[in-house]
């Protein structure tokens, strides 16, 4: 393989709805991983908490790496890798889905020529290879040519740009094997104490992105609080250390303490004509928005009788949008729960996101040290 360091690796920087990540082809990439996470590393410029020396943005939300193949998956036209680089630390993790990055896959397909466009629209299959779960993103092609430029508005997202529709398939038990991998609709972590000295009570559900509902009033906070305001609560990230922690063991998921998942998601009564209000930590840091799975998950959690957040949200008819209220807007999403086997699961679930091409070329990794 040629010394990317000299000739660089062909990247296209996208952003896909609230995120921002370089888009690989994989046959661009080492096929052995641990060269690959290298090289990515080097890359983004981590670790390093500004990533000055490489082309991450010094955040979680802007550090994402999404790795296309073609499928050999009968159901898929593309494989869809998504990768998590670390910022302060040496790491990338698979463990997660990203929905964000995801939406900016099937374009990045069409622009690498891995999918026929159609005159009009295009719809891509993806396998998610995180979770072997299936989207399908369709999109504006005129002429056989990937828009950009539209009119949907997006939260967190300046302007407006053309809309990419994504339909979920298989999402539930995305890395853990059930919608309620506890097997219960609440439990009570008794490792977590709120002001009442009495254990909090929570709901872990896995709608594409493993996530533990927790009520805000339980652990002391609105919930309505900016992010910034939340992530210098060293008491709270006390807690939420703990329900992580706790949370991870019952849902199956072992030792999480280098890892993005489960997501805590603080949940209070909607303020604006939304579902329900959301803070959404990543693991430590407040999420500005909120991921596309983990809305998903969030409605998926809400529209089971007694879960938690269930008597805080304003519900809409099964099948009509849920706006998500986070910290910038809010997020419409579907989510529709069946039963099967005598098990929840999710019959369907979708979303509307906007994606960008930012620049395409040649990216130049820092050397080895």
């Amino acid at each position: 393989m040629p010394d990317p360091t000299v000739d660089g690796v062909h990247c296209l920087v996208m952003r896909g709805g609230t995120s921002k990540g370089a888009y690989f082809l994989a046959d661009d990439l080492p096929s052995d991983v641990a060269e690959r996470d290298d090289l990515l590393l080097r890359v983004m410029g981590s670790p390093d908490p500004r990533q000055i020396d490489g082309i991450g943005g010094a955040h979680p939300l802007t550090s994402k790496v999404g790795v296309v193949s073609p499928s050999q998956d009968e159901r898929a036209d593309v494989d869809y890798l998504f990768l998590q680089v670390m910022v302060e630390r040496a790491e990338v993790t698979d463990r997660q889905n990203c929905g964000n990055i995801l939406a900016g896959v099937g374009p990045f397909a069409v622009e690498r020529g891995l999918v026929t466009p159609g005159q009009e629209t295009t719809s891509v299959r993806i396998r998610l290879v995180n979770s072997d779960s299936y989207a399908t993103a369709t999109f504006a092609t005129p002429g056989g040519k990937v828009r950009y430029d539209g009119d949907l508005a997006i939260d967190g997202v300046p302007g407006t740009a053309a809309p990419i529709q994504l339909a979920f398939a298989d999402t539930a038990g995305s890395a853990t094997g059930a919608l309620l991998p506890t097997g219960n609709v609440t439990d009570t972590l008794t490792g977590a104490l709120a002001d009442s000295g009495a254990g909090v009570r929570v709901t872990c559900v896995d709608n594409g992105m493993p996530s533990v509902l927790v009520a805000a009033s339980d652990l002391g906070v609105e919930g309505t609080e900016e992010p910034a305001e939340l992530e210098a609560d060293e008491t709270l990230a006390a807690r939420l250390a703990d329900i992580r922690r706790e949370a991870a063991e019952l849902m199956g998921m072992g030792d999480v303490s280098r890892a993005t998942v489960p997501k805590i998601v603080l949940l209070s009564p909607p303020r604006h004509g939304g579902v329900i209000g959301t803070r959404s930590f990543l693991p430590v840091k407040c999420h500005t928005s909120i991921g596309v799975l983990g809305a998903l998950t969030v409605a998926a959690g809400l529209r089971i009788d007694g879960a938690v957040g269930h008597d805080l949200a304003q519900l809409p008819p099964e099948g009509d949008p849920m706006p998500i209220e986070h910290p910038t807007g809010h997020l419409d999403v579907t989510a529709e729960i069946t039963e099967v086997d005598g098990r929840l699961t999710t019959a369907s679930s979708s979303v509307l996101r906007t994606a960008r091409k930012l620049l395409d070329g040649s990216v130049f990794p820092r050397p080895r040290s």
